[in-house]
């Protein structure tokens, strides 16, 4: 089985629904909006709700769902353990179930456990939306428009955005060599399977070469970068302008409407 697989936080998958249709800056402002009102939920109610509405939005606009279970899946092991670390190290009243004591666990640590357990699934599904339903070079444009008005301020608007984009680039293509060099290993009898401790033990012994192909992807991208004659974004131009259509300005009237309801929600 593999152990890197299921990760698709990164990875872009062409289509023609709504989701895909939005101006990069839409789907980039609405997900910092919403992301940043779920970090102030406290309430798992709100947050099931913000997981209902995303669920009945991925089906509405035809997004594939199978990459974003999978993404969930990659995580699972991360939920847990941030799960279970807030129900045991939460003070509070001792949790029961039927007059039987839970070892170590509290109602509050239960009630906190689940609200960042759900918070994290709600931000990762976001997260994979956006990467899944956003071509990088339009995530590149979106985030360096957005990043434009501070360059006054000496910010680096186009190499930060680009240096993002990248970044997530490389969460799938550093995925893909993850498993290659285990399928590799694996036919020279490299042993993967057991518990999950012995797993993560048995994973120490693809770090050297994963980080060597890394260094070796990124060193060959400069150089594909430099024989392009790549400087920066001065003198850059655009072969496709963005600009707002209605769908979009619907778009932001909804998510602004969906962040002010979360955090409205905070002192309800």
């Amino acid at each position: 089985m593999s152990l890197f697989g299921n990760l698709t936080l990164g990875q872009y998958a062409p289509g023609h629904s709504v989701i895909h249709r939005l101006d990069p800056r839409t789907k980039l402002c609405g997900a910092m909006g919403l992301m940043t009102a779920l970090i102030t939920l406290k309430e798992p109610v709100p947050l099931v709700g913000a997981l209902t509405v995303l669920t009945a939005l991925v089906l509405f606009a035809g997004l594939p769902i199978a990459p974003l279970l999978k993404n969930l899946r990659a995580f699972r092991w991360l939920l847990l353990i941030t799960f279970l670390a807030n129900t045991w190290f939460t003070p509070g009243q001792p949790a029961e179930v039927s007059g039987f004591y839970l070892p170590g666990m509290t109602n509050e640590g239960l009630l906190q456990g689940a609200v960042f357990a759900l918070r994290m699934i709600v931000i990762l599904l976001i997260a994979a939306i956006l990467t899944l339903a956003t071509a990088p070079i339009d995530m590149a444009d979106g985030l360096e428009t957005l990043l434009k008005p501070f360059v006054r301020f000496g910010l680096p608007a186009h190499d930060l955005a680009m240096m993002t984009v990248i970044a997530l680039r490389f969460i799938p293509t550093l995925t893909e060599e993850a498993e290659r060099l285990q399928k590799a290993q694996m036919a020279r009898g490299a042993d993967f399977s057991g518990n999950p401790l012995r797993r993560i033990r048995s994973m120490t012994s693809l770090l050297v070469p994963l980080l060597v192909s890394a260094f070796r992807r990124a060193d060959d991208l400069a150089v594909a970068m430099e024989a392009r004659c790549y400087r920066g974004g001065v003198g850059r131009t655009r072969y496709r302008q963005l600009g707002l259509t209605r769908n979009d300005y619907l778009a932001l009237v909804l998510m602004t409407g969906g962040v002010a309801a979360l955090a409205l929600s905070v002192f309800i």
